[in-house]
């Protein structure tokens, strides 16, 4: 027959082991969440956003936005009355071409724009090849430039590893970062 000392001891025992599997289970959820960050629900509105918005069916010489999203459609580039293609400085949004988020659009002001799998980054690349601080985009005297951010995986202009400082982008050239491709679009 058990002494109520031995129950106790039992009891003790289990407690403990709950316990340490608690701990167990803790640095798991911790080492997950440091390797791959912490997942972000995204909010109605984000959702909403993230949908890439339809063609229109008119061409058109400046981009239409949503009333719901404010992302911009696509149209096609404009072109200047001399017959020349846009140029850099009337970049109007990034377009995804492809990765994960193909199709996105996103409208560009005149702030940089960090890149990268921080959420503190203003296009969020959740991929295993892009760096948490990837790259920079930025306008410099009326042209957009991209800057690499001493990436594990570089980045690339028209298929070009960057090296050394900030490099132009032209309207249609694709950049690479990770498993993403987008380009500049007016």
């Amino acid at each position: 027959m058990s002494t109520p000392s031995e129950l106790v001891l039992l009891l003790l025992r289990i407690g403990f082991l709950l316990l340490l599997w608690f701990f167990v289970f803790g640095v798991v959820y911790s080492l997950r969440a440091d390797l791959f960050g912490v997942r972000a629900r995204k909010l109605p509105a984000e959702a909403a956003a993230a949908t890439p918005a339809p063609a229109p069916a008119a061409a058109v010489s400046t981009p239409a936005t949503t009333p719901a999203s404010g992302i911009a459609a696509k149209a096609p580039a404009p072109v200047a009355k001399t017959g020349a293609p846009a140029t850099a400085s009337s970049a109007m949004r990034i377009v995804i071409t492809s990765g994960p988020k193909a199709g996105l659009e996103i409208p560009l002001g005149s702030e940089p724009m960090t890149i990268g799998r921080s959420s503190e980054s203003g296009l969020v690349i959740r991929d295993d090849y892009t760096s948490s601080h990837h790259a920079r985009l930025m306008l410099r005297g009326g042209t957009w430039t991209v800057q690499d951010l001493d990436s594990t995986n570089g980045t690339y202009l028209d298929g070009k590893r960057l090296t050394g400082g900030p490099a132009a982008i032209g309207i249609g050239i694709p950049v690479k970062v990770g498993a993403t491709t987008f380009e500049l679009r007016a």
